[in-house]
């Protein structure tokens, strides 16, 4: 459910401000339920891809002006990570479920291609690492980067054809750790591609190497964020809770090519003060638990949302 939204809503700081559209996308539910909005992508056809974690249709097509071009998949009850990649002129999805936990890589049609399962390896007490992951992020190379965010907290490196290369992270308070390692990316706005892996209850982002080895922290205090969304110069994050991780106080983040939080839509204005960001909450009660953000070429942004009453994205027009 959304409240507080008027006709001419805008929100947002600076020069990152968006009108509400929180009817965009609205379907006929007993057609074309949603459980949970998990997360989006725009293929180069303009075509916006939503993935649910309702098994009537996992997958819902979109135009950018909210009409439904299409939908499949019944198969993923646990769908939360989607993956857009383009390998040689041709786009691929990549999924994970974390209750199935599976990687699947599909055609945009549906198709599967690879399927990635548990690596099976084994803990210290000789039992089986759980593995329920989040998120996926593709290197120029092939490689595929596995954050198992809801199970053993490493990241997990396949090549191409699926085969298990390395890993590293894990549970724990290093710097080099994770608690929910909830999402990945790989940024290379300087040039020099490095891996953008989201440490969520430590309210922060770590940079890694592509070879797995730490190299700095973000610090987003307050914000319990979903995984990176890196567009031109920025960085867009779906804060899922923020404070003190109230039920339904959901933002979103967006972070300038310095990593500085420049805009806080449906939260309160950021503030730094001494160069550290000062914590951050909701300012307005529009979003519940926002789960990702896609960005079209006009720079739009579209928030599928988890726990929120199965309702469908919300759409933001760049003013």
């Amino acid at each position: 459910m959304v409240h507080n939204v008027g006709k001419d809503l805008i929100i947002g700081h600076g020069d990152f401000q968006y009108k509400v559209d929180a009817s965009w996308g609205n379907l006929n539910p007993q057609q074309y339920p949603v459980k949970d909005c998990h997360e989006m992508v725009q293929d180069r056809a303009g075509r916006l891809f939503l993935l649910t974690n309702h098994t009537q249709n996992n997958i819902l097509i979109y135009s950018k002006d909210g009409h439904l071009i299409n939908g499949w998949g019944n198969h993923f009850p646990g769908a939360h990570g989607l993956t857009l990649n383009d390998e040689g002129g041709e786009e691929f999805l990549y999924i994970t479920d974390t209750e199935l936990g599976l990687v699947i890589k599909m055609s945009l049609d549906g198709r599967e291609i690879l399927r990635i399962n548990n690596p099976q390896l084994p803990q210290r007490d000789g039992n089986i690492r759980p593995f329920s992951p989040t998120e996926t992020a593709v290197a120029e190379n092939g490689d595929i980067y596995v954050a198992d965010g809801y199970g053993s907290q490493y990241i997990y490196v396949y090549n191409q054809e699926g085969q298990l290369k390395n890993e590293f992270g894990g549970a724990g308070p290093g710097q080099d750790q994770f608690l929910n390692a909830h999402g990945i990316a790989i940024d290379q706005r300087d040039g020099s591609p490095k891996l953008l892996i989201t440490a969520r209850e430590k309210n922060q982002l770590k940079y890694f190497d592509l070879a797995g080895h730490y190299l700095s922290t973000i610090d987003l205090p307050g914000a319990y964020i979903c995984r990176p969304v890196i567009h031109g110069s920025e960085v867009y994050l779906a804060t899922i809770w923020s404070g003190n991780k109230a039920a339904g106080s959901g933002f979103i983040s967006i972070l300038n090519q310095d990593n500085q939080l420049v805009s806080a839509p449906g939260g309160i204005a950021p503030r730094y003060r001494n160069g550290e960001l000062r914590p951050v909450s909701q300012a307005i009660t529009l979003f519940q638990h926002p789960h990702d953000v896609c960005v079209d070429e006009d720079e739009n942004l579209y928030i599928p949302q988890w726990n929120a009453g199965q309702v469908y994205p919300i759409k933001l027009y760049r003013v």
